[in-house]
């Protein structure tokens, strides 16, 4: 099987669930982001696995086509930059994230991009 539909399988769904959870449910979501904001050693160790997950992508898929396998290298990259500010900035994770919180759209508009991305992954992953 092809790297590039591979991790369109396997990312397409966990963006797809996670979308929905967003647009379903966005106060519960917003509750669980708060109380992971209050946490810097929960910061960190997301940033461990985030960063680490970001390495295995950009290790197995650095495709720079212009076309749908470019949204995989460019999850990988931002998994791997995000993931080491979290493990170096704590404080400003915190504080970045409280101010995301405080626009009543930013949960909405970030569960439609996700909705909408993980959509075409599953579709280049499972049907193309």
């Amino acid at each position: 099987m092809n790297t590039s539909v591979f991790l369109a399988q396997l990312m397409g769904p966990v963006m797809l669930v996670a979308a929905i959870g967003l647009l379903v449910n966005p106060e519960a979501q917003r509750d669980m982001a708060r109380q992971f904001l209050d946490s810097p050693p929960l910061i960190y160790v997301t940033g461990f696995i985030v960063m680490t997950a970001g390495l295995a992508v950009v290790l197995n898929h650095n495709v720079w086509a212009l076309d749908w396998r470019l949204i995989i290298t460019l999850f990988g990259w931002m998994a791997v930059i995000g993931g080491a500010i979290r493990m170096l900035c704590f404080s400003a994770v915190k504080k970045i994230g409280y101010a995301m919180l405080d626009k009543p759209g930013a949960a909405t508009i970030g569960g439609v991009v996700w909705l909408i991305i993980g959509a075409v992954l599953c579709y280049f992953g499972y049907f193309a």
